[in-house]
This record gives C-alpha cells, sequence and structure tokens, in this order.
C-alpha cells in the first residue's frame, strides 16, 4: 500500500529535529511498530520523504500528468446536452463545455448513445394512396390480360441532387441510445438542382443503360421520347 501524504508526516514526525534525529533505519523500525498490519517501509523510502521536504518544504504527490479525468458531473452535463438537443454534434458540446471532443465521444460510448442517420422519404399527398392502389390494380389487371405487357415496360429512376446543401445526410445526426427511426420530408420541386434519370430498356435482345442529366424538372414527353426509341 502506497504512503499517503499523512503516512509521510507521521514518518517526518519520527526522523526528528536537532540533537534530537533518529536514523533511518531507527524510524522504519518505530514505523513497523506503530503500524503491524501495513507492509514495512525502507529506508530508501524515509530518505526520499526527507530530501523532498528539505527540497520542496512539503511532501505532497506531484500534480499529474495528462487530462484530468472527466468527473459525474461532466458526463451528466453531456448527457443532459443529447437530451435536450439530439441533433447536437460533438464539435458543439465540446465548445459549450469547455472539454475535449474525444472526451464528448468516449462519454457517448460510454452511455452506448449513437448518432443515428436520417432516412429521407417521400412526402406523400392526401391522394397518393389511393393512387398507389389504383396503380396496382391497373397492372395486376393488364398483366392477366397480356402476358407480355410487362416486358413492354421500361423501368426508370431518378435522383435530385440539391445544390445548395437543402440536406446534408453526412452531417446530420440524433444522438440517442435506441435508433429513433428519424426521417424527414423533403419536396421533390426545390431550385437550385440537377435531375438524374437513368433507364434500363431491353433494345434489340440487348440490355441498354440510358443515363441522363437535366438542369429542369423531368418532363413525361421527354421520357417518352427515350421509350420510343427503345422500341426501335
Amino acid at each position: 500500500m502506497p504512503l499517503n501524504e499523512r503516512d509521510r508526516i507521521e514518518i517526518l514526525m519520527m526522523i526528528g529535529v536537532g540533537d534530537r534525529m533518529r536514523t533511518q533505519q531507527e524510524v522504519c523500525r518505530l514505523f513497523h511498530e506503530m503500524h503491524p498490519d501495513r507492509e514495512p517501509v525502507s529506508q530508501s523510502t524515509v530518505s526520499r520523504i526527507e530530501r523532498k521536504y528539505r527540497e520542496l518544504g512539503h511532501v505532497r504527490d506531484a500534480p499529474r500528468q495528462g487530462r484530468p479525468k472527466i468527473n459525474e458531473n461532466v458526463q451528466q452535463d453531456v448527457i443532459l446536452s443529447a437530451l435536450e438537443n439530439p441533433h447536437c454534434t460533438v464539435r458543439q458540446v465540446s465548445r459549450d463545455l469547455n472539454i475535449g471532443k474525444s472526451s464528448v465521444s468516449n462519454i457517448f460510448k460510454k452511455v452506448k448513445y449513437h448518432p443515428y442517420r436520417v432516412r429521407l422519404i417521400h412526402e406523400l399527398a392526401e391522394d397518393d394512396f389511393d393512387r398507389r392502389t389504383e396503380f396496382c390494380e391497373y397492372m395486376m389487371d393488364h398483366n392477366n390480360q397480356n402476358n407480355g405487357f410487362i416486358a413492354n415496360i421500361l423501368f426508370s429512376d431518378e435522383a435530385t441532387f440539391f445544390l445548395n446543401g437543402h440536406v446534408n445526410r453526412q452531417n446530420t445526426r440524433y444522438w440517442s441510445q435506441e435508433n429513433p427511426h428519424w426521417m424527414q420530408e423533403y419536396h421533390t420541386q426545390h431550385p437550385q438542382k440537377v435531375n438524374v434519370w437513368a433507364a434500363y430498356p431491353r433494345v434489340n435482345d440487348e440490355d441498354v443503360v440510358i443515363v441522363a442529366l437535366l438542369q429542369g424538372n423531368l418532363d413525361p414527353h421527354w421520357i417518352l421520347k427515350y421509350r420510343n426509341w427503345a422500341k426501335h
């Protein structure tokens, strides 16, 4: 068991002053007699304590190197920051509480908080659900009437890339212990954007990939032109 500051002061008192000073061997024996249940101290330990007192005037421990440990109050403040604002960033919490970013990350990890990303979904109007049902019934009826109906369909997809950072999922997080299934509806009509349209038709018994970049909105007549081209 290491000596604390009180033990070192006691050893200094055993050493004494002036003509009443004890030798290091006597101090070791006296300390052992007073604390028989503890590990005996060595003469070198007594010598270091005496030398430290003569040089520094105290026997306290030197300040520890490195960052101080994060106490429980700071940990609670970090957790409260996430509870009050689940969209906060590690940098923001670090700046507000004046602690390192790595400390904030370690605390979140300790309490099993994970930065969940937002999932984008299309905004649905009130009558969109009925339209989906009608479309499914339409496709089923035509496929039953014509077995080659599906083969004549031009399967395509499109994506809109916003140039002004309307939603940046890389910088958007939701801190929580459980997945909140955070979603954000977004509008397909928005300024400063580029539309990418791609199709996968079959032309002359060969698979063809069509990719087009559009500055404006997708035009059904423009898509129809590519479909007619694929047929011929």
